[in-house]
């Protein structure tokens, strides 16, 4: 009689070697760090979003307005997270946090900009706010109303982006903090 099948060691032996391959692909791919880099690629678009409605809006309103008519934009800083430290977590010099989590486009929202404005309508339909949005990872704007300039701020999170990764995004964008990536028409980036 033929009895046909695994025997005991052949099975444990497929186990082990199922088991080494994935200890490797785990160690070798490192999840943490794609999901990180997936969240950093979203910053990375959402700012270049923001950089575009900004320009479309600075190059199309007549008299555009930059801090929402507060005259605020020398002294403050807008975030769309609660609970952020004072300049916007260290990221514009000694502007005071004002926090806003609503994302309206029409100027009452975490950026005091009246998208709403641009004719044809706004280039955005909601301001975006960052994957993680929390007191370390979130977009911080900051602008100059006399010049109509303005600076937009993400926190890269992957090894790959943040400053001294591989695509280092953070101190190779010409601003003034090498641990910040910084977008915007500010000279220097250091609004």
């Amino acid at each position: 009689m033929n009895k046909k099948g695994f025997t005991l060691l052949e099975l444990v032996i497929v186990i082990g070697i199922l088991a080494v391959l994935g200890a490797v692909s785990v160690l070798v791919l490192n999840p943490a760090q794609l999901f990180a880099q997936a969240r950093d690629t979203n910053r990375l678009n959402d700012m270049g979003v923001m950089r575009n409605a900004l320009a479309l809006y600075v190059s199309t309103v007549s008299s555009p307005d930059m801090d929402g008519g507060t005259s605020s934009c020398s002294t403050l800083c807008y975030v769309g997270t609660s609970g952020v430290a004072a300049n916007c977590g260290s990221r514009h010099g000694s502007k005071t946090t004002t926090i806003d989590t609503t994302r309206e486009v029409d100027g009452n929202g975490w950026v005091p900009v009246n998208f709403s404005a641009v004719s044809g309508g706004p280039a955005l339909s909601v301001l975006p706010i960052d994957p993680t949005n929390d007191t370390t990872y979130f977009y911080s704007y900051a602008c100059d109303n006399t010049a109509k300039t303005y600076e937009l701020n993400a926190n890269m999170e992957s090894s790959r982006y943040a400053n001294t990764g591989t695509d280092d995004q953070e101190s190779t964008d010409g601003g003034n903090n090498a641990d910040i990536y910084e977008i915007g028409t500010d000279s220097g980036l250091d609004l």
